[in-house]
């Protein structure tokens, strides 16, 4: 019986074939398998519409289909097309080393199955493995993973490595192996930080992209605050602003009287409105609001100071109403919020009440328009149980922002 050659050119000797020749015929047979499997081939591919096809030789090492590493060479005008012999089964390592911006198409040499290409400027390396299918071997591009993916385990240094797309856990360590990001991934997301670097005299970016209007969250952890440059970065929230006896006016019906007390010779002076202990009085002030005021609630507090050592309760209110350009002034106000302090119990010490509930400015306040407060103490009511004249100091007013500034 004759011996035989398979599809990758191994002889199979017959029992009994070929006497004084099998050392000579079994070293060519191990010469081709080291070939096979760590052999390199340079082969220039023809400048022509006629593929440059590759060869298996049987029992020798002359087949140019016959080596683990294959470069493609030469200088190439248009897209050309490298072939395989039909039931070749192996896996090559294809560089193309062609010069042109030209693709370059490996497949078998019939039938229409799978085909690998380079692209008109991938001078690469790729993986391939042909399943030698008798009638319509295919050509397939090996991947590391089900889905392509590459694992390294243990420290790796990658030098001057182009990432493309390249996906990442939920942590990046620093050199230390400590955790310098955590990442977190949000099903479906559209909206993404993009970071910029920057020409001499420029400054670099973080810039939020993906939907057309869309902001950037930091948020601290706990009672920790943003900061630039070591220090606190003012942040749009709650605020407070000061309104000072002097900033107020009584009004023509039950007014507060305003006065002027004097402690000990050139010591604070106290500017006050006097709030009788019988009479339900009042003052008013009015404030612009600022553009950044979210048009919400308020609430305040009452700086004021006892004009007797009664521990009784003093019952404040605030009320307000904002009026839009074109409005009339001559409006009722909004719904007040009280708010209840007790004489401390000593004359001309400050106090202070407590922060009262939100209030609603009425009106329907928007930006821009000026909003009118009343300050009132009702005495009349039966909570209010301070004997002596209320002296108000002034009044602090807590709102809320929704906008880094006023622009």
């Amino acid at each position: 019986m004759a011996s035989t050659f398979t599809d990758l050119g191994l002889e199979l000797m017959a029992t009994g074939e070929n006497a004084g020749t099998w050392g000579t015929k079994t070293n060519a047979n191990l010469s081709l398998i080291e070939q096979l499997t760590g052999g390199y081939n340079s082969q220039a591919v023809t400048d022509s519409g006629t593929p440059t096809a590759l060869t298996i030789a049987d029992g020798a090492l002359t087949g140019t289909a016959q080596q683990r590493v294959i470069e493609l060479t030469g200088s190439i005008s248009g897209s050309r097309v490298v072939t395989f012999p039909l039931l070749t089964e192996n896996f090559y390592i294809i560089k193309n080393s062609t010069s042109g911006s030209q693709t370059v198409q490996i497949k078998a040499v019939s039938g229409s199955g799978a085909t690998v290409t380079f692209a008109t400027d991938d001078k690469g390396y790729k993986l391939i493995y042909l399943d030698g299918v008798a009638t319509n071997t295919g050509v397939f591009e090996a991947t590391v993973g089900a889905t392509g993916d590459v694992t390294l385990t243990g420290t790796q240094t990658l030098t001057n490595k182009t990432l493309t797309s390249p996906k990442i856990g939920t942590s990046i360590l620093d050199t230390n192996g400590n955790e310098l990001f955590l990442l977190t991934a949000t099903s479906s997301a559209v909206n993404e930080l993009t970071y910029a670097n920057a020409a001499t005299g420029n400054n670099p970016s973080f810039t939020a992209s993906g939907e057309t209007n869309v902001g950037i969250n930091l948020v601290p952890k706990g009672s920790g605050v943003l900061q630039g440059n070591g220090s606190a970065l003012k942040i749009a929230g709650k605020e407070t602003m000061w309104i000072p006896a002097q900033a107020m006016y009584g009004p023509t019906t039950n007014p507060a009287d305003a006065a002027q007390v004097e402690t000990t010779a050139t010591r604070p002076d106290l500017k006050v409105f006097d709030f009788d202990a019988s009479t339900k009085q009042y003052t008013q002030f009015t404030v612009a609001m600022p553009k950044s005021w979210n048009e919400g609630t308020v609430t305040y507090q009452v700086y004021w100071s006892p004009s007797t050592t009664n521990t009784g309760n003093c019952v404040f209110g605030l009320q307000a109403v904002a009026c839009a350009d074109g409005d009339t002034i001559d409006v009722v106000y909004g719904t007040n919020q009280d708010v209840t302090d007790a004489g401390i119990g000593t004359v001309e010490d400050q106090q202070i009440s407590a922060e009262s509930s939100a209030m609603t400015v009425a009106g329907s306040p928007a930006a821009g328009e000026q909003t009118y407060f009343q300050l009132y103490r009702d005495a009349a009511d039966g909570s209010d149980t301070f004997t002596g004249e209320s002296r108000v100091l002034g009044v602090k007013i807590f709102y809320t922002t929704d906008a880094a500034n006023d622009a």
